[in-house]
């Protein structure tokens, strides 16, 4: 059976802490381990935050949408934004590149999602929007320990 959640809120750092939590709120569901848990919301902070500083570059017009679908054992995730898009999306994957070094981020948002998830499908339009969909298998470990 396919479970699923949607979400639209604000384009604002403070919203960023609501859909991490949100999100591993749905997903604890699935019994997954604190690992796993904790891996898809650190991934789900990285793109969130990729979509409100460098989607719409902190404009609080715009808005973050996320769907979070759990089928079995599996994770899917898309957070997806209508700002001004990745312009090269070569170089954004790149480790340590970022369009905002006066704001000191680190460039490891997309690196830690592809580290962290089992696949990442990046798709953008210049001046259309970004969406980042993620896949997680949850392992069976979890069964184990009980």
């Amino acid at each position: 059976m396919k479970n699923k959640m949607e979400l639209a809120f604000t384009a604002v750092s403070q919203n960023e802490s609501f859909a991490r939590v949100t999100v591993g709120a749905f997903v604890a569901q699935l019994d997954p381990t604190m690992d796993e848990l904790t891996e898809i919301k650190t991934v789900v902070s990285e793109a969130v935050t990729n979509a409100i500083i460098h989607g719409y570059n902190e404009d609080a017009n715009g808005k973050v949408y996320l769907e979070v679908e759990l089928e079995e054992d599996t994770v899917r995730l898309m957070i997806r934004d209508k700002g001004v898009g990745i312009h090269n999306l070569d170089e954004a994957r790149q480790p340590l590149y970022t369009s905002k070094p006066e704001l000191e981020r680190s460039g490891m948002g997309f690196t830690i999602m592809e580290n962290f998830m089992d696949e990442v499908a990046i798709h953008s339009e210049p001046m259309v929007g970004t969406t980042v969909t993620l896949v997680k298998t949850l392992s069976k470990q979890r069964a184990l320990a009980n």
